[in-house]
């Protein structure tokens, strides 16, 4: 079986985040999404609209996602990987050679988000230009 695992904050979860999810998932046979806690999205100075426990709930809903795992730090990646018998790990584009580190534990791929959606986006049109 071929492991997958992706990492994100999922807040208001739209059109993108399920592509970017599908596409993962075609990566393997069992995809694994590791969701920011509330803690710390604090820390990286995000906002979510929604809680951890809802963000899980709407996650675990999807049909491409097989696991959500909570991400309490930033560290925590190459130890998932291990526990968690990954063999690729995937990230959008935007965050291209962040995580190279781990390609001697795993292959690291990173693919295009999708054009003309993110919630930092939507948040803007809905809240203004100081929404994170």
């Amino acid at each position: 079986m071929r492991r997958v695992i992706t990492y994100g904050t999922y807040d208001l979860l739209h059109y993108g985040h399920i592509e970017l999810l599908r596409r993962a998932r075609e990566m393997g046979d069992y995809l694994i999404v590791a969701l920011s806690t509330d803690e710390f999205n604090k820390l990286k100075n995000k906002k979510s609209y929604y809680d951890y426990e809802q963000r899980k709930m709407m996650l675990e809903s999807v049909r491409y996602v097989d696991l959500v795992i909570p991400e309490n730090n930033w560290e925590q990646k190459k130890t998932d990987i291990g526990k968690y018998e990954i063999d690729t790990f995937v990230m959008g584009h935007d965050w291209e050679g962040e995580f190279d580190f781990l390609k001697d534990q795993c292959e690291v791929v990173y693919i295009n988000r999708t054009e003309g959606i993110s919630t930092t986006q939507i948040k803007r049109e809905l809240y203004g230009k100081d929404a994170k």
